[in-house]
């Protein structure tokens, strides 16, 4: 999939550079709002390896993030842009007691989701609907306290996002837009530094969500 939309994009880009000389810039502020999923997690620790919860490997969770862009539209029909959040994205803290060698141990760990970033391609079917498709990138960043040792090293997801919007053209060059959108980000694995036995696992995040943009030509 993320080949395709590599693709979709490159053909986007292309077109555009043929539409118009000099393309009309915009920029704005958008709010966002869904769900994510995480459609497995595990922990390996030599050669065992069990779900992240005994429900089983899958969670859900709300979010709500703001970002910023910025956007070059050619012949009223082709755009490209960039979509970025300025603030993290934070996860509340997971605490687990394990049993090591007669002593329980405590890990605690929470993840800060920081530079949420969208390169995105969007094509005008008329003056106000659009279809779009993007590449998304975010880092990982994790917080633990691990009484059994060691530590796990941040981690970059990569993924995509595909949408579609309604576009209202205001006064002075200003315009507003709603948009419902899909994202999934592909799956990384994160070894102990301090022991390359255990490791931890997610195969994949994937999320809806509606986004509402105000923003202004120019």
């Amino acid at each position: 999939m993320k080949k395709i939309i590599i693709t979709l994009l490159t053909m986007l880009v292309a077109n555009a550079s043929y539409a118009i000389d000099r393309p009309q810039f915009s920029a704005g502020l958008s709010l966002s709002g869904g769900v994510f999923e995480v459609d497995g997690a595990s922990e390996k620790n030599a050669d065992a390896t069990k779900n992240a919860s005994s429900e089983g490997d899958e969670a859900e969770a709300l979010y709500g993030i703001g970002s910023v862009f910025i956007e070059a539209k050619f012949n009223d029909r082709f755009v490209i842009g960039l979509d970025y959040v300025p603030h993290s994205l934070e996860t509340d803290t997971t605490e687990n007691v394990q049993d090591q060698g007669g002593t329980n141990k405590t890990n605690k760990v929470q993840i800060d989701f920081e530079d949420y970033t969208t390169v995105y391609a969007a094509v005008f079917m008329n003056e106000n609907f659009y279809a779009k498709a993007g590449y998304a990138q975010v880092e990982a960043v994790t917080n633990e306290s691990l009484g059994t040792g060691g530590a796990y090293g941040n981690e970059t997801f990569d993924g995509y996002t595909l949408g579609l919007g309604y576009n209202a053209n205001l006064d002075n060059g200003a315009f507003v837009r709603i948009e419902g959108n899909y994202t999934e980000f592909d799956g990384v694995t994160s070894t102990n530094t301090a022991d390359t036995t255990k490791s931890i696992t997610v195969d994949g995040i994937s999320g809806y969500g509606a986004k509402i943009s105000v923003g202004k030509n120019f």
